[in-house]
């Protein structure tokens, strides 16, 4: 029982930024549709597959599969940053969830060229360079590790030995709760 709000904490972080990083970069996708005249026919959130957004019209591949990363880098940061500045307490979980997004996105992009799979294959089909890619994951990996850097002890690790803020536990518990019923309820719609 001594640990059970770390294992609360670390547990629902770490579920949260994935589906949390998911979300987030589909809407780009969603966006850059939007932007350039295309329509979305269906996005998958489900927590149990890898998401996807699935375009009725795309007048624009290139722009719309690049949002998706880009969005996916800047918002979480915007968001870390926001919290920072108003002094939210439990930032560092929107810290860690910004270095999560920049590592996810960064790994998917920069190494998704060697098996072009995915957004990589998209990009590459349309008229991105390799280089590009790779300068996108090389910008925004270590960027993410980074913003990881010294975070453990907010988490319970080292020093903190199992000691973390209930609230902040139960908060990212519930946010983490929210995130799969969205994406069971976009799943089924």
């Amino acid at each position: 029982m001594h640990r059970l709000h770390q294992y609360l904490l670390i547990g629902s972080t770490i579920l949260g930024s994935w589906l949390g990083m998911q979300t987030i970069h589909e809407f780009g996708h969603v966006v850059g549709a939007w932007l350039t005249g295309g329509s979305v026919a269906q996005v998958v959130l489900s927590p149990l597959t890898i998401s996807r957004t699935d375009l009725a019209q795309n007048p624009q591949p290139l722009t719309v599969v690049w949002m998706g990363p880009v969005l996916g880098v800047i918002i979480p940061l915007i968001l870390w940053l926001l919290g920072k500045w108003i002094k939210m307490p439990g930032v560092y979980v929107l810290r860690f969830f910004a270095g999560f997004c920049l590592i996810a996105n960064g790994l998917y992009i920069g190494v998704g060229t060697f098996d072009r799979v995915g957004d990589c294959g998209v990009m590459l089909r349309h008229g991105s360079s390799e280089w590009q890619l790779w300068l996108f994951g090389a910008l925004t990996a270590p960027v993410g590790l980074w913003l990881w850097h010294q975070q453990g002890i907010h988490f319970g690790l080292g020093r903190a030995r199992g000691q973390v803020d209930k609230r902040v536990a139960y908060g990212v518990c519930m946010v983490s709760v929210i995130l799969l019923v969205v994406g069971f309820v976009v799943d089924g719609a």
